[in-house]
C-alpha cells in the first residue's frame, strides 16, 4: 500500500489492530476525468485519500448551475464523504474527479468501530471541515466581492502555478463550473484576455502568453 502515514495524519495515533482492521476494508478506486465520485444523498463513502489526480467538492443549484466549494489534490485527503460520521453535520454536496484520479478509500463500516474508541479520528475530521469552510468562504468572497475578470485571471493564475505550466489543457466549460459562473461570460472575458495578449486561445487548451499581464488583473 501507500504511505498510508503520510496520507492521512492520524495513522500514527492508531494501534496496530486498529490499522490492520481499516488496511483489511480499505480499496483503491479509480476515476476517468468528470467521472462523479460521491454525492452525499446517497449514502457515506468513506474518507477519500487522493493518490493521484484532483477531485472537486461542489454544489448543484435548482437551475442546474455548478459551484465548486473548493478542491482536493494529490496526497490531500476529503472527509465530506464520511460527514455522517460527524454529529450534527450534514453536507448535500457532489464530488467529481476532474482529472484522471486514484483515491485510497477507507470506508466508514471500519471507522465507525474505530471512532468511536479513538477521538484521534474524530479530531482529525472535525479539524478538516473546519480548514474546508476556509475555503468554503474564500469561494464565496470570490463570488461576493471579485469582478469576474479577477476570478477568471486568479484560476488561470493558481493552475499555472499548481501545473508548473503556461498551457492549461481545460475548457471554458470546466473554468465556469470551477469559478460559479455561466460558460457564455467565461468565454467573453478568455477572449477579451486573448484581445490584450495576456493569453492565448484554443481548442481545449488556453496559453498564458504573458504573466506580467496576468498578475495585473489579482
Amino acid at each position: 500500500m501507500k504511505n498510508l502515514e503520510k496520507l492521512f495524519p492520524f495513522w500514527s495515533d492508531l494501534d496496530d489492530a486498529d490499522k490492520k482492521q481499516l488496511e483489511e476494508t480499505m480499496r483503491v478506486e479509480k476515476y476517468g476525468k468528470g467521472e462523479l465520485i460521491h454525492r452525499t444523498d446517497t449514502g457515506c463513502k468513506g474518507i477519500l485519500g487522493v493518490l493521484s489526480g484532483q477531485i472537486r467538492i461542489y454544489i448543484l443549484s435548482e437551475e442546474g448551475r455548478e459551484v465548486t466549494l473548493f478542491r482536493i489534490h494529490e496526497n490531500e485527503v476529503c472527509v465530506l464523504s464520511a460527514s455522517c460520521l460527524l454529529d450534527s453535520i450534514e453536507f448535500d454536496v457532489l464530488i467529481e474527479a476532474t482529472e484522471d484520479t486514484e483515491v485510497q478509500v477507507i470506508q466508514t463500516c471500519a471507522l465507525n468501530q474505530i471512532i468511536k474508541l479513538n477521538p484521534a479520528i474524530e479530531l482529525y475530521l472535525y479539524k478538516t471541515v473546519t480548514e474546508n469552510f476556509s475555503d468554503v468562504m474564500w469561494t464565496m468572497q470570490q463570488i461576493l466581492f471579485m469582478r469576474i475578470d479577477q476570478r477568471i485571471a486568479q484560476f488561470l493564475w493558481d493552475e499555472m502555478v499548481r501545473k508548473n505550466s503556461k498551457t492549461l489543457q481545460i475548457t471554458h466549460d470546466e473554468i465556469a463550473k470551477h469559478i460559479g459562473s455561466a460558460r457564455e461570460v467565461v468565454t467573453k472575458v478568455l477572449k477579451y484576455l486573448a484581445k490584450e495578449e495576456v493569453v492565448s486561445l484554443s481548442r481545449g487548451k488556453i496559453e498564458v502568453i504573458s504573466k506580467e499581464k496576468l498578475h495585473k488583473y489579482l
